[in-house]
């Protein structure tokens, strides 16, 4: 057994998408005014302050939050504000109609690929993004319940855009990982709390560009986590393997615009199972990957963009992975035989023309679905777990 330890963070479930996405060149006018968010019935508690919000609507196929022998976990790709997306940042409930599709499950977890400031001074690359620090409550309000932040885009405004974007993770409503003061904060995961499951949440990234160079987090040295080489983020996961029931290593990982993936994210992917991490998910590639089994971890290569500024495929295509994780079998032998993680289910979804994705009709849902079911041939991974 994984002995419980007190909880950085205890996070709430979450929810799975439905609506129409609509793909067009030009950015369509704003979204119209959300209707009343679905709410969730988990309390989340961070830096002391705990909230909890009233019952949740019912979940979707593919989720059971009403059964306590399940853990469900949906994790989403990139998040970003940009571009006409901007005023979502600010609309605190710009993103309530998630909570239908990656807020159904117990718990959620994005990647969230931008600085967290309006101040500083863009670094030397092509592309920028940062937000305000409202961002975090918009995606909180969709019922995520961790964001990481290790990617190459999280230090795009320098070192005064990094001090803002770590006081905002101060004051965050959603727990952030993978990037710190230094090495210890960008490594240290945030712990999760569901169904009586302690989950431990980490993020790295291993990038090789200018904010994996020049930001790396290091002893004394504010920045990302970086997995490059994967000895630091491999001894994390044996130490949170020992306080957690459940450990999540979420990565930026990938070689840009590919749908297979290269050669280093399989060897750290490997490391990482082996370290005792249960899931490996993440993206970096903007385009959906591969996922499955390896050994006794679940493991997907690319999540895609998720709410981004792109609504072309195949840039729009996007999706919820959930996955059923065996409470049981998470509370069980620290070293077990068989994956904790039962059952996965992708959501096929596009990005819409305001940046936000939906489920598309069932012709473009059964298309979607079948070619992420095909990026699974050069994963190398296993469409199901292994015997007990």
């Amino acid at each position: 057994m994984r002995p419980l330890q007190p909880l950085a963070s205890i996070a709430a479930p979450v929810v799975l998408v439905g609506a129409v996405a609509a793909c067009a060149t030009a950015p369509a006018p704003a979204a119209p005014a959300p209707t009343a968010p679905a709410t969730s019935g988990h309390s989340r508690t961070l830096t002391g302050t705990t909230t909890t919000a009233p019952p949740s609507t019912p979940a979707p196929t593919g989720s059971s939050p009403a059964d306590p022998g399940t853990l469900t976990m949906a994790f989403a790709g990139d998040v970003h504000f940009e571009d006409y997306l901007r005023p979502v940042a600010r609309d605190a409930h710009g993103l309530d109609e998630l909570r239908t599709s990656l807020g159904a499950a117990d718990l959620a977890m994005v990647n969230l690929e931008t600085a967290i400031t309006d101040r500083g001074t863009k670094i030397g690359k092509e592309f920028h993004f940062r937000a305000p620090a409202s961002a975090l409550e918009t995606i909180s309000n969709a019922g995520v319940d961790a964001v990481s932040m290790a990617n190459n885009h999280g230090v795009d405004f320098g070192p005064v855009g990094l001090e803002d974007t770590l006081a905002a993770k101060k004051t965050s409503p959603v727990p952030v990982v993978g990037i710190g003061a230094d090495e210890t904060e960008a490594f240290r995961p945030a712990y999760l709390q569901a169904k009586g499951v302690t989950v431990a949440v980490l993020g790295a990234s291993q990038v090789l560009e200018m904010t994996l160079a020049r930001y790396s987090a290091g002893p004394g040295k504010a920045g990302i986590a970086s997995s490059t080489p994967t000895t630091r983020i491999a001894a994390a996961v044996r130490r949170a393997a020992a306080k957690a029931d459940l450990v999540v290593v979420f990565l930026h990982w990938g070689t840009d615009y590919q749908q297979c993936p290269d050669q280093l994210s399989v060897q750290t992917a490997e490391a990482l199972e082996q370290a005792g991490a249960d899931i490996i998910v993440g993206g970096h590639s903007h385009r959906v990957n591969g996922a499955g089994w390896l050994g006794r971890s679940y493991v997907d290569y690319g999540l895609g963009n998720f709410v981004w500024w792109r609504s072309h495929e195949p840039d729009s295509r996007s999706g919820v992975l959930t996955l059923s994780v065996d409470v049981a079998a998470a509370k069980g032998p620290a070293q077990p035989a068989r994956s904790a993680v039962r059952k996965a289910v992708w959501t096929p979804m596009l990005i819409g023309s305001d940046g936000i994705p939906r489920v598309p009709g069932a012709a473009d849902s059964k298309r979607l679905l079948g070619l992420w079911n095909q990026s699974r041939t050069c994963a190398g991974l296993s469409g199901a777990p292994g015997p007990d």
